[in-house]
Formats: C-alpha cells, structure tokens, sequence
C-alpha cells in the first residue's frame, strides 16, 4: 500500500481499512467538549489554544483540539483485555506550519486496557504501516522512557522534565549544567550516552545490555523489535532514546514517525497511562496520532495529473453514448471526467472524444 496520494481523504480511507482489519472499531464524536476539560488536561495537548464558545445553557464549549481525550473520557476501565478503537475526525488546533487556527483531519488508535506485549507490538507495526503508506521513505522512530526514567531515579520531576527536554533536544552541555547544579553529576555521562543511542535496533540493543544488562524492560523492548524484524520492518526502524513525551503523561514505549519531505514528526504516539491515572482509570494506554496538516507539501505534489483521461463530448452526442464511452475508459481502472469544454488548469494523462462506435483519443 506504498503511493502518492492526493489528499487526506484518500489516505483516510486506506489507513480505516488497515485498522478495521485489525481489530479496531471506529470511533465518533461530537465536535466540541466542555471546555473545563480541555482546561484540566492541556497540558496533554499540542497546543494550549483552543476555540470556544457558550452554548444556550450557558456552559463554555470548546471545539475538539483532539481526540484522544475524549476517547479516554469515553472508555472504561477493562480486566483481562483491551478496547481498541480508530478514528478519523476533524480538529480544531493551530497548525504548526501556518500557525493560525485550522481545521484539520487528525487520524489515529488507541488501545486501552491491560496492555501487554503483544498490544505495543501490533501498535508499532500499525504506526509503521501507516508511514509505509504515505511514503516508502520513512520512519519511526522508538523510544522507552522507563529506560530513560530509570536513569533519573529519585531525581525532583522539574529537574526531570527539564533533563528530559535537553535531551530531546540533543543538548549535552545544558543537561550536564542542569546536572550539576540538582547534585547528579554522576549522571550525566550515562544519560549523554543514551541520548546518543541511535540507531537500527540490532546496533542499539547490545549497547543497551552493556549499559543495563538483560533487565526486564531491555528484554521486552528486545522481544518487540524482533518480532518487527520478522515482519518485514525492521528496516524502517530507529531505537532514538531524543524522542521523549511528557513524563507525567507518557511511559515505556513512545515514538515517532516521519518522512521524506516533511521535517516535522507526522506521527506521535506511545503508552499514556499516566494520563490514565490523572482521570481515574486503572486501565494502561497506548495509541498515536496522524496530523495531515503535516503532509500537505506531500498532497500537493502527488497529484500530478486531476484524471487520467478528459472525454470531450457536444450536444450533439447521444447521451447514453457518453455514459458508455466513460464506462469503457474507467474499465482499465483510469479515472475519468467528461466535459464538453477542456478547462483551463485540468491536467490529464489523455484527451479523449466520442467517436463512431466508441471513443478515440486526440492525442494520438
């Protein structure tokens, strides 16, 4: 399933067939929330900026900066399995590129409650699936925060998060300042080493043995990129201990995925359970997101033709004619448009016109 595709709509349509088969039941709701709720959890959010507006009970609404959240708000706690559940819905957020309020087709899954092995690997290969089929040119990018959580046993969560966001942005000589001053020092050659763990797994992993040794989280994040390999993905895979989530939110397995051509992240994604917790739940939690607003410069510049063939009829023809004669054009599987005047910036492979018993093409 590896093409060019045109617009939102078209890939939309293929990643639904991919998660229907797997499992996941479509999800829909409303376009807007309380905005109590978003306020409460922003800082889950890409963007704090929201659209809101009273609604006739005098309750301030907001339009939907997301979907996860109400997805979790939704679901409910489950023993012994998993709600699995995909979704392709219009949000209302400021747009990275355009930094200004859009309207933008985010799709995605979510997994939700007790969360094994098997659910983070068919989450992974699910998110790969999908960069596969929007460019054969990418990648994802996989992380494990208890590793990196590890590290930072016992350290104040403000200095956490500040670590964490330094080495997000691969800037040593800033978390080795922050160490030093929060009484870590110690720490900061193990952490510069694993920021610079990247690499495709089989390179990675033996260096996180002999950092960790064969601890349980090494052997599970072992396990799963196996099984990655074995399906034919591993080598679109990076271990890239950069890619770092929210640490009151996010744990174990968080990643990113991206492609040729857009220099921001197209896919995020990761195990939530900390959001979880903040709003009650019991249940672990796993997903990603798509943001097609990401993928524009690749819509624009997929299309190269509007159709495949231009059928050029008059008046004069017989209307049963035409239909037949766009009928026998589409039989190969081309797209067609029938007009009676060439548009201006239309762009097809062939031009075609009706002709005695069928059609004939003009341009040779």
């Amino acid at each position: 399933m590896s093409q060019s595709y045109v617009s939102a709509e078209q890939l939309c349509a293929d990643l639904r067939a991919l998660y229907a088969a797997n499992g996941y039941r479509q999800y829909k709701m409303s376009k807007f929330e309380e905005y109590d709720y978003y306020v409460r959890n922003k800082d889950f959010l890409i963007s704090d900026s929201v659209i809101t507006f009273t609604d006739t009970n005098g309750k301030l609404m907001a339009l939907k900066p997301d979907v996860t959240l109400s997805i979790v708000k939704n679901s409910r706690d489950m023993r012994g399995g998993v709600q699995k559940m995909y979704y392709g819905e219009n949000v209302y957020r400021v747009s990275g590129g355009a930094h200004e309020f859009r309207e933008i087709v985010q799709l995605g899954l979510e997994c939700i409650g007790d969360i094994d092995d098997y659910c983070v690997l068919e989450v992974l290969t699910l998110a790969a699936k999908s960069l596969r089929a929007i460019s054969p040119s990418s990648v994802l990018c996989v992380s494990q925060l208890d590793i990196l959580s590890g590290s930072l046993m016992g350290v104040q969560i403000d200095v956490h998060e500040e670590i964490l966001r330094c080495i997000g942005e691969k800037n040593a000589h800033e978390m080795r300042r922050i160490c030093e001053a929060a009484g870590i020092a110690d720490r900061a050659d193990r952490l510069c080493e694993l920021m610079n763990c990247y690499g495709a797994p089989g390179d990675v992993l033996p260096k996180l043995e002999a950092m960790f040794g064969r601890t349980h989280t090494v052997v599970r994040l072992s396990r799963i990129m196996e099984a990655m390999e074995k399906a034919g993905l591993g080598d679109m895979i990076r271990i890239d201990f950069s890619v770092v989530n929210d640490v009151k939110f996010y744990n174990g397995i968080v990643f990113k995925g991206y492609v040729e051509g857009v220099p921001q992240g197209v896919i995020s994604g990761g195990q939530y359970d900390g959001l979880m917790r903040k709003l009650g739940r019991r249940s672990g939690a796993l997903g990603f997101a798509i943001y097609t607003d990401m993928l524009e410069r690749l819509f624009e510049g997929a299309g190269e033709y509007d159709a495949d063939v231009l059928l050029l009829y008059s008046e004069a023809d017989d209307l049963a004619a035409v239909q037949r004669a766009v009928q026998t054009l589409q039989s190969d599987g081309s797209s067609v448009v029938a007009q009676r005047i060439a548009p201006d910036k239309l762009r097809c492979r062939r031009t075609a016109k009706i002709a005695e018993g069928g059609v004939s093409f003009v341009d040779g």
